[in-house]
């Protein structure tokens, strides 16, 4: 796919064009993934916007099998962390040997050095190390002694954090949550899914690994990137835009909300409403996708108050109740 020049507007062939790849890519991750198809969808338009998803969901759901299905589908670099509590920066970045035999330091490079990052149950790791995925995430390069080195472009982290357990974690902190573009909760599969997927994992195996074989590889990683940099050509209307900063402000005085989300959460909003306009076969940005993008941007920016807690109260419910009482500009 050609990358566009930024004096080219998207023409519909080469909008069905990306469509096209983009949704052979999730036919794809569904040869190996079965069910979890919203899941699937919003984690591909974060990557068509650039951004980090954090999954939350109790083990054995598919989050390993579906970073797995997704880098084969580009012949991606995967490196999968587990995370600790005695994992130590050096363990993720890299750190610099020194080479007997040369006489000079060296640079081992860690597993961060991939295209897709799985960060499996993050907050099990302290503070120190969680904080060392922020200059990575948000600047793409990894210093190491002094030294910085350039993440292969397209990187991706794909965190993810079991919501049960508080015991041995360690919440992430507000500055880090923000750097995620999304926060996708993946739920248990339907009756008929569990038994499609008890077959599939059963049948004629010995043991239960992860089997992504099916799963074809479509593009390279500069396919990717073209894509990403198309995606962020899709128009956004000012009155769409003065919306999404409407419902991000309104959150910082919305009645249930102790902590409303920061300018991050506009710019992500319209971030990922231009990959759901592109998924949808459209160049342009319409009120309804930055309602679809509301809850996976904004569910990890907010905190509610501990009277909302004390009603059963969640963060999906008064955000879904903020988008359904924020006006949205009409055509």
């Amino acid at each position: 796919m050609n990358i566009p020049n930024d004096s080219d507007a998207i023409s519909p062939e080469r909008l069905q064009q990306a469509l096209d790849i983009v949704r052979r890519i999730g036919e794809e991750i569904r040869r190996a993934v079965i069910g979890q198809h919203d899941v699937i969808d919003q984690v591909l338009a974060c990557m068509l916007a650039g951004g980090h998803v954090l999954i939350e969901g109790v083990p054995g759901l598919g989050k390993t099998l579906l970073v797995r299905a997704l880098a084969k589908t580009f012949a991606g670099d995967f490196s999968r962390i587990q995370f600790t509590p005695d994992l130590m920066p050096a363990d993720v970045m890299g750190h610099a040997v020194f080479d007997l035999k040369n006489q000079s330091f060296s640079v081992r490079k860690g597993p961060v050095f991939a295209h897709l990052l799985l960060a499996d149950e993050i907050n099990r790791a302290p503070a120190k190390t969680q904080s060392a995925l922020l200059e990575a995430m948000q600047e793409r390069q990894v210093t190491i002694e002094g030294e910085s080195h350039p993440l292969a472009p397209p990187f991706m982290v794909l965190a993810t954090q079991n919501p049960l357990e508080n015991e041995g974690t360690y919440p992430l902190p507000e500055a880090q949550l923000d750097r995620f573009l999304v926060k996708v909760r993946i739920a248990y599969p339907s009756e008929q899914e569990e038994q499609d997927m008890l077959g599939a994992v059963t049948r004629n195996r010995v043991g239960d690994g992860l089997d992504v074989a099916a799963v074809a590889t479509l593009v390279r990683p500069d396919t990717i990137v073209a894509l990403q940099q198309l995606t962020a050509r899709i128009r956004v209307d000012d009155s769409v835009a003065n919306y999404a900063v409407r419902l991000v402000r309104a959150t910082r005085d919305w009645a249930g909300i102790a902590i409303g989300a920061g300018p991050r959460g506009s710019i992500a909003l319209v971030r990922l409403a231009r990959a759901m306009a592109l998924l949808a076969g459209r160049d342009y940005v319409t009120p309804d996708d930055i309602k679809q993008a509301a809850l996976p941007v904004l569910r990890h920016r907010i905190a509610i108050s501990p009277d909302s807690e004390l009603d059963g109260l969640n963060a999906d419910q008064l955000l879904s109740a903020l988008v359904q009482q924020i006006a949205a500009p009409r055509a």
